[in-house]
């Protein structure tokens, strides 16, 4: 009688450790961990609204979103596998998975997969009023924030400035610009208290930290030249031009003439096809949720799912949109 219940305990011990149970024996449970960027930009709050998505209407899936420094770092993390998803900009995936460009001698990240592309990552080139600086030219000799060291924005400082002969960085050349490496809500502080004479912020429109430096009163948004735009899509065929359109921020009066690039959800080909399907799928059936949190994402739609992919498609991807009557080319298909 004692052995009885001593396995009657057992039994039920191991029961209570299992937890309740649901679905079939063989369900699957995903933890998903989403990188994103930094607390001022549009990454953050927009992975935050994918997460919660996730979350809520998928069953098996225990979804967060981290704060980061950006893209080059999401792709480190995805590397190592520490993140399953993270959102990033189109140039600096294409430069991870080919071995190229801020990646030069670096192993390409060839089981870098795409999910689809979220929305415009717009350039915005903010000064400070009375600095005197009415085009990227004039930064010669000044003070700038491009961007948290080597994060997205600052290779994308880096690439605009060049073309104006200018340059920051102390391993490159001749420095004629005088640069702090800070992140967008610590650029705004430097602008509103007089220490810097611009940055350069790349995010949705709008972006919080610009919202909040404008408001102030004490910056304004800058077009770039259109011959400059022309020579830096030349160059770098993932910017197209873009317009920020008059009263998209507070006290912006007018258009301003610029360039953006693709900003896409991407993962590893390591990851579930299924799991990658389902968090496809629920993303654009839940789309008004993710405009509510951030309305750059009006432009997430069936529509523009590859409109700048840079990199080869997931296969949960790909079996989603080929659903939905999206034809996927060739080259976004690893065979």
């Amino acid at each position: 009688m004692k052995k009885i219940l001593i396995a009657a305990f057992v039994v039920l011990a191991l029961v209570l450790a299992a937890g309740p149970m649901t679905g079939t024996a063989d369900a699957k449970t995903y933890r998903i961990n989403l990188a994103t960027a930094t607390t001022g930009g549009a990454y953050y709050p927009i992975g935050n609204a994918m997460a919660s998505i996730w979350g809520k209407n998928l069953e098996g899936v225990r979804a967060s979103a981290q704060s980061t420094a950006g893209t080059p770092q999401n792709v480190e993390l995805m590397r190592d596998g520490e993140v399953q998803i993270a959102i990033g900009q189109n140039g600096i995936c294409y430069y991870a998975y080919n071995g190229k460009g801020t990646y030069e001698g670096k192993p390409p990240y060839k089981d870098m997969r795409g999910m689809f592309v979220l929305y415009p990552n717009v350039m915005h080139w903010i000064v400070r009023k009375g600095s005197g600086i009415n085009s990227i030219a004039d930064f010669k000799g000044k003070k700038f924030v491009p961007g948290q060291v080597a994060s997205a924005t600052e290779v994308n400082s880096r690439e605009m400035m060049e073309v104006y002969g200018l340059n920051y960085m102390k391993d490159q050349g001749e420095v004629n610009v005088n640069a702090d490496f800070v992140g967008y809500n610590e650029a705004v502080d430097l602008m509103k208290n007089n220490q810097t004479d611009g940055t350069h912020i790349a995010g949705g429109v709008p972006t919080a930290a610009i919202i909040d430096v404008l408001s102030s009163g004490t910056a304004e948004l800058m077009s770039i030249e259109p011959d400059k735009i022309q020579e830096i899509v030349a160059k770098y065929p993932w910017y197209f031009p873009f317009t920020i359109k008059a009263g998209s921020y507070p006290n912006q009066e007018k258009d301003i003439e610029t360039i953006a690039l693709a900003n896409i959800l991407f993962t590893d080909a390591k990851i579930d096809e299924e799991l990658i399907y389902m968090l496809t799928k629920a993303t654009y059936e839940y789309h008004d949720d993710l405009v509510t949190a951030h309305k750059a994402t009006a432009y997430t739609v069936i529509e523009n799912a590859l409109k700048g992919m840079t990199i080869p498609l997931h296969a949960g991807s790909i079996r989603y949109l080929q659903e939905k009557g999206v034809t996927v080319p060739d080259n976004l298909i690893v065979k």
